[in-house]
């Protein structure tokens, strides 16, 4: 029994196996038949047909797909630039476009930092012997001797830092030639005196660090990474008023030498007697903007605000931002907006400055024909970040920072809404390097204030507020140009719309 259930099973396996291999041969001969007649069945061929399909299929939509990543991307980009407000509206970060764009990736992350190229070596820098030439304006004088007008609005008797410049002499101040005289600040009993000892030791000064602290905001913070070379070539001087000195005496060492002058660690402290203005915030641009009447000696000058700590060796910025490139003046790229009246809408919104005045400002500006910034301008933006001015003090720079110091005097102490205009109405001639924003920022360390700036023009709404408290809000030493009546008709004038390009701008 067991035999033949053995025979039994083995039959089967035979069978088994012969069957496959019909089947088999039997495949084989229909394939074989097919491929020499140049026939396929139909299922196979259609196979065939719906897997190349498929991938063509795959291929047209990824192709359809990056066209209309590259249109949406075209056309944000020129929404951006659009003088309809639907359009530039797109180009608000805030928008469905940009956070798409931004979503997938389309849309580049500005750095806050990098890198400096600097210069490995301090010591191996070679400092130019030979002053960069003077060719579009040869000499330079300014006006001394204030002369008081009627302004529209009161009789000024006394003598003002500024001077009551008229709205001609400044129309005439923007046309350049050879010889030049303008008003800069420091009229003659004005204000803004200097001790004699402080006068005697800044003439001794050709490379100079220039920093300022005014009322109290601030105490001297100490630079960083300097190299033997820069302390021995650069004059660290910081310019405070009398408030500001007293709250420094309070709060750090002050070191006093055989001269009669203050110190705290580096930096030289250099008192500035009766500030010229009200605010605070216009006083600080005196030191800013006119370093060179400040310091008629210095043949460079670094100025940085008085809440950074610099950490850069200011040899090496001087041959970054000037020496390298052949540059006379360098200032920083604004890291959100590129136009004035962006800017000004940002001041208005964040309350740093009183909005009929902004308003007031942008209009003369408007009527005078500055535009919004575009990239068919020649320049990368027209704000800049001022904390920090890097400038050789030729004839040309010297003209710049007065025009730009008598716009802060006229106007409002916002002196990145008067850069650009002043780069505008000199037509071009004034060359300066705006570097990237990111090495800006790579180049100090930011202290807060001891207190925050806090003024009761900045929270005023209308004008009329301003006429009802006229000796409490209105600046009576500057800012004339904003009640002196203006020789053209601001009526009819609309300002610019503009996007909001930055929650934090």
């Amino acid at each position: 029994m067991e035999s033949k259930e053995v025979q039994r099973s083995v039959s089967l396996r035979v069978n088994r196996r012969g069957d496959r291999n019909n089947q088999t041969h039997q495949t084989k001969d229909i394939e074989g038949d097919y491929f020499t007649s140049g026939r396929l069945p139909q299922d196979y061929s259609m196979n065939i047909v719906w897997k190349r399909g498929f991938i063509r299929l795959v291929l047209v939509a990824g192709i359809l797909w990056m066209l209309l990543i590259l249109i949406v991307l075209l056309f944000h980009l020129w929404s951006c630039q659009s003088s309809f407000a639907f359009f530039s509206a797109i180009c608000n970060r805030d928008s469905k476009v940009f956070i798409m764009l931004d979503t997938m990736g389309f849309v580049p992350k500005p750095q806050h930092r990098c890198s400096i190229p600097l210069a490995n070596d301090p010591d191996t820098i070679v400092i130019p012997k030979i002053r960069t030439p003077d060719k579009i304006v040869k000499s330079l004088s300014y006006i001394m001797e204030d002369e008081p007008v009627n302004n529209g609005s009161q009789s000024q008797s006394s003598p003002l830092f500024g001077g009551h410049e008229s709205w001609l002499q400044r129309e005439k101040s923007f046309k350049l030639n050879s010889t030049m005289k303008v008003h800069c600040g420091f009229m003659r009993n004005g204000g803004a005196e200097m001790a004699p000892e402080d006068i005697k030791y800044v003439k001794k000064c050709r490379f100079v660090v220039a920093s300022g602290i005014f009322d109290g905001y601030d105490v001297p913070h100490q630079p960083s990474n300097l190299s033997s070379r820069s302390q021995k070539l650069f004059c660290f001087l910081m310019v405070v008023d009398e408030a500001s000195l007293h709250f420094i005496e309070k709060n750090v060492t002050i070191r006093k030498d055989g001269d009669g002058g203050q110190w705290v660690g580096i930096w030289r402290l250099v008192l500035l007697k009766h500030p010229p203005y009200d605010e605070p915030r216009r006083n600080g641009k005196v030191p800013k903007i006119l370093t060179h009447r400040l310091f008629p000696q210095a043949q460079y000058s670094i100025w940085i605000d008085g809440k950074m700590e610099l950490i850069v060796d200011p040899l090496l910025m001087l041959e970054r931002y000037l020496w390298r490139g052949k540059h006379t003046f360098a200032i920083a790229q604004h890291k959100h907006h590129h136009s004035i009246y962006e800017e000004a809408d940002a001041i208005k919104r964040r309350k740093r400055y009183a909005r009929p005045l902004i308003d007031l400002h942008m209009k003369i500006y408007c009527f005078e024909g500055m535009e919004l910034w575009s990239p068919k301008k020649k320049t990368i933006s027209d704000v800049p970040e001022g904390a920090i001015i890097i400038r050789e003090h030729t004839a040309l720079n010297n003209l710049f920072s007065c025009l730009w110091f008598n716009e802060v005097n006229l106007f409002t102490p916002r002196d990145q809404l008067s850069f650009g205009y002043v780069v505008y109405r000199l037509g071009g001639l004034f060359d300066f390097f705006m570097f990237p924003n990111c090495e800006y920022n790579s180049l100090f360390v930011l202290h807060p204030h001891t207190r925050e700036h806090s003024s009761v023009v900045e929270w005023v709404k209308s004008l009329d507020e301003f006429k009802k408290n006229s000796t409490g809000l209105k600046e009576s030493r500057g800012g004339l140009g904003l009640w002196t009546p203006y020789p053209g008709n601001l009526d009819s004038v609309a300002l610019p719309s503009v996007a909001r390009t930055s929650k934090a701008g």
